[in-house]
């Protein structure tokens, strides 16, 4: 009795300890997240439309009379210095190149030829029709807006004037660049260098840039091309261990011949560290969101080193911030007067979609499908959401994909499956010797390990086989929240009712009879109508068990269910949807295998119900006797 109680007083004081995480911590953190998320909404509609002063282009220089006259800049070392683009008088009034594609609006900035100012025209801020569209690079100015380059510097010593941040770029070619018209800045320095730059853009988020470097002057100089992706403050991250935020980059072949590969940093170490170095040919690196990215990519075929640098305390405007860096540098080449340089990178920025992504890795990007997070379980969780698409592609709801994929996955484990609950039946059918071995050595408890041990061996049973259907989909379960959680394909999917975004947990909650009282509950009592379903599923597949021996274990497979319900009440309700359709799913599976091998399906009795209404049934009886 006294092991009861402890067990009773253990169930209660882990419920209080995760119902108190969900109050004082993960209750704060939603309405900080609700009120970033509120603040980015109403601050991209603001720059939408605003499109007039500050996206449209406005009149550009021209190539010819290049700013010659301009005063003259400190030259570059050949390892980019570190620091953000300076903060101008003119940053706001500097011209402007429109981008408009199928996928993205915004512009580039003609004062260092920047790529600041992008919008995801597919994707909204929030899940509303309405939702103003997602902004992706934001201009100086902006809270945490990132932006990106590319140009030259110059090796350590010399004297050319380079362009920096602050430099007008002059277009040469072109007034808008859209997928079939590609434009053309240039620069001219006051040695007689001529810069140019060919930005061009595919129908999705890939753009391409052709740098060239023509040495008009009469000395030789050496010029190192260069890529640069920097990001001030740091973001809000969804802290969870399974997805990565932050610098990223997959190195190729290193100087020892080696890959170094996948490359995760996070911004507090990248901060502690200062400097994350790696030297490689093919590859990539970048910043990445948990839905969008902007990357930069090297010519595939040429050495290059990759940097991460991260540092605290920067200086923009009066306010002090972090910022951090993700860039490249290739190899100088040296150009005699009269030879020109020509290069050609890529710069991915956009929303990491699937089909997107692998397109580009199949294009000949090393290990570009690794911008998606996919994890350790690699192996798992890209065949899952292959299935998943392949459903939705032809049924348009993932929902219903989840429903069919995990039809199907039973149907794969069912020879595995099936000979568990065959086991489950045997040893329901031992329940009454079980039960007189306990009545027999209640006084001794090893006497009735002992008992029960022997009937499993003369029985050849393993009383964990039970265990095993669970275990099966744990490693599904897993992959398909991962799915669920890292996929933008997943993200604001409906499935049907209430249900408007699978990667969000079930909106509705017990606690106002699923919205019929008129008022909101905290976050840590929205239990909905679907991890409900999923509770009762598991509680009902339980009973249908033949209960453990031990009154403890039984008691603990009675109050599972009401965690599970509770934990997975905050988790995506399409994770939420596949178990409780998989619960269902393996009561029918259950039911069949033990009518065919003619055991009893006691469900009424374990549940109480049975048993409650033979004893009315008897006193009826005996009064009427």
């Amino acid at each position: 009795m006294n092991d009861q109680n402890n067990f009773l007083v253990a169930i209660l004081l882990s419920l209080a300890v995760l119902l108190g995480w969900q109050f004082f911590v993960t209750e704060p953190r939603l309405a900080e997240e609700r009120a970033r998320q509120e603040a980015a909404a109403a601050q991209t509609a603001d720059i939408n439309t605003d499109t007039n002063s500050q996206r449209a282009p406005q009149t550009a220089p021209r190539a010819d009379g290049l700013a010659a006259d301009l005063a003259p800049q400190t030259s570059r070392s050949a390892t980019p210095q570190f620091g953000v683009a300076p903060r101008t008088a003119g940053f706001f009034d500097a011209p402007r190149l429109a981008i408009e594609t199928p996928e993205l609006s915004g512009s580039i900035a003609l004062m260092g030829a920047r790529f600041d100012d992008l919008i995801l025209k597919s994707y909204g801020a929030t899940a509303g029709e309405d939702a103003p569209r997602q902004i992706l690079l934001q201009r100086e100015g902006i809270p945490g807006h990132w932006q990106a380059q590319h140009g030259f510097v110059a090796a350590a010593g010399s004297n050319i004037t380079l362009p920096d941040e602050s430099t007008i770029w002059q277009v040469a070619s072109g007034d808008r660049l859209t997928p079939g018209t590609p434009v053309t800045l240039k620069h001219q320095t006051p040695e007689g260098v001529v810069l140019t730059q060919t930005i061009s853009v595919d129908e999705n988020y890939m753009f391409t840039i052709t740098q060239q470097a023509q040495n008009a002057s009469d000395e030789a100089v050496t010029l190192y091309p260069f890529g640069q992706i920097t990001r001030t403050g740091t973001p809000r991250l969804t802290d969870l261990f399974i997805l990565h935020e932050g610098p990223i980059g997959f190195f190729g072949e290193g100087e020892d011949g080696e890959t170094t590969g996948l490359t995760e940093v996070d911004y507090d170490d990248l901060l502690d560290d200062g400097v994350v170095k790696n030297t490689a040919t093919g590859g990539w690196l970048g910043m990445t969101d948990k839905y969008w990215a902007a990357a930069l990519i090297p010519p595939q075929d040429a050495r290059f080193t990759g940097r991460f640098t991260g540092r605290a305390d920067t200086d923009i405007g009066s306010a002090a911030v972090p910022v951090y860096r993700s860039d490249f540098l290739l190899a100088g080449q040296t150009l005699a007067p009269g030879q020109t340089l020509e290069t050609t990178s890529r710069f991915f920025a956009g929303a990491k979609r699937v089909d997107v992504v692998d397109g580009y890795a199949d294009s000949g990007i090393t290990r570009f499908d690794l911008l998606i997070d996919w994890g350790w379980f690699y192996f798992l969780t890209k065949p899952m959401f292959t299935a998943l698409a392949l459903f939705y592609d032809l049924l348009g709801n993932y929902g219903v994909a989840i429903l069919l994929v995990t039809v199907l996955i039973k149907l794969a484990f069912f020879p595995l499956a099936n000979r568990s609950y065959e086991t489950m039946a045997k040893m329901k059918k031992l329940q009454p010797r079980m039960l007189q071995i306990r009545e027999v050595h209640k006084d001794d408890r090893q006497a009735q390990q002992q008992e029960l041990m022997k009937i499993y061996r003369e029985e050849k049973l393993n009383p964990l086989a039970g265990c095993l259907p669970i275990l099966i989909q744990i490693p599904v379960f897993f992959s398909i929240y991962k799915v669920l959680f890292v996929t933008i394909d997943m993200r604001h999917q409906p499935f049907f009712g209430w249900v408007q975004d699978l990667s969000a947990p079930d909106p509705t909650s017990l606690f106002n009879l699923f919205g019929l009282l008129p008022y909101d509950v905290p976050s840590f009592l929205l239990i909905g109508i679907w991890p409900l379903l999923m509770g009762i599923t598991m509680y009902v597949q339980m009973q249908m068990n033949p209960p453990p021996p031990d009154p403890i274990q039984a008691r603990m497979f009675q109050v599972l269910p009401i965690f599970f319900t509770f934990i997975l009440a905050g988790f995506p309700a399409g994770l939420v949807i596949y178990w409780a359709w998989n619960n269902f799913l393996s009561l029918l599976q259950q039911g069949y295998i033990m009518r065919r091998h003619g055991v009893e399906i006691e469900l009424l009795a374990n549940l109480g119900l049975k048993r409650k209404a033979a004893q009315e049934g008897g006193s009826d009886d005996g009064s009427k006797g």
